[in-house]
């Protein structure tokens, strides 16, 4: 019998949008290419549950902006962060929220140069140092291993080469979509056992808080992470990188992680790691 989820409406109207047609792209095709690229994919994979309400706009950053903006588009109307549609991320706005939770952590949709993004706060830095059976969340920095269940390497065998990709500031990035069919994974926009306010080590699929991708099931870990690879469909290139783990589901593989900084207190995300696009192509 299939799984039943209490999703929170979603609007019946929205803009619509072109796929992109580049196969392989730059840094500055990046920036302005965002997010279409695989609109069919998704509009095939949502269906009812209303493409075009969360769909994203192209160049959302604006300008090049490397500020990160809240994206409260559809089901996310009815999240924390509802009233803030396109509003800079900051991290005071996610400690507030985070204040409210039993794990202490707290998450949100957002846009970043046109790209969808999942942010995530993790009070590590307060509970790192205390019994992990008290529930409170924290990073893991873990092994990684491919779809095949193949070792690929120590996430801290990447940070070593380049520290930005540790947590800054309590808080990460990931890329918003799916390595399963590149649709879009939310945080506790859907109600089940897999997004409640609760928090296992290990990276596995017990306990709660974790990203759900609503189409299809898959799971991930944003407190898990881990390196990991994937491959450019377009040709096959296979690349590592830094992400978070998969903890269910169809998805091969986990999300890859966009490195960030405070620009102040607001939230903004580093050009540096393209190379994991393009498994979306």
């Amino acid at each position: 019998m299939a799984r039943e989820y209490d999703l929170k409406p979603a609007p019946s109207d929205g803009a619509d949008a072109v796929a992109g047609g580049a196969t392989t792209i730059n840094r500055r095709q990046f920036l302005r290419y965002g997010f279409n690229t695989a609109a069919g994919v998704l509009t095939a994979s949502l269906g009812v549950l209303g493409f075009a309400a969360i769909l994203l706009p192209p160049g959302g950053g604006g300008g090049g902006d490397l500020a990160v903006q809240f994206w409260a588009k559809g089901r996310e109307d009815e999240a924390w962060y509802g009233a803030k549609h396109l509003q800079p991320m900051t991290k005071a706005d996610f400690v507030a929220e985070a204040a409210k939770s039993a794990t202490g952590t707290a998450g949100a949709a957002g846009v970043w140069n046109g790209v969808p993004v999942v942010v995530n706060y993790v009070e590590h830095s307060k509970y790192a140092g205390t019994p992990e059976s008290n529930g409170k969340a924290r990073f893991q920095f873990m092994e990684g291993y491919d779809e095949t269940g193949k070792y690929v390497g120590h996430f801290e065998d990447l940070a070593e080469a380049d520290p930005r990709l540790m947590p800054s500031d309590d808080l990460v990035m990931v890329f918003g979509r799916c390595t399963h069919l590149c649709c879009i994974p939310g945080w506790q926009l859907v109600s089940n056992s897999f997004t409640e306010d609760s928090w296992t080590p290990g990276g596995g699929d017990d306990g709660g808080t974790k990203m759900f991708c609503i189409c299809h099931s898959s799971r991930f870990d944003p407190t898990a992470l881990e390196m990991n690879t994937n491959r450019n469909r377009s040709n096959g290139a296979t690349f590592n990188y830094a992400g978070i783990r998969r903890a269910g589901g169809p998805a091969p593989v986990g999300l890859p992680l966009i490195p960030i900084q405070l620009n102040g207190d607001v939230i903004e995300g580093l050009t540096d790691y393209i190379d994991w696009y393009t498994y979306c192509d």
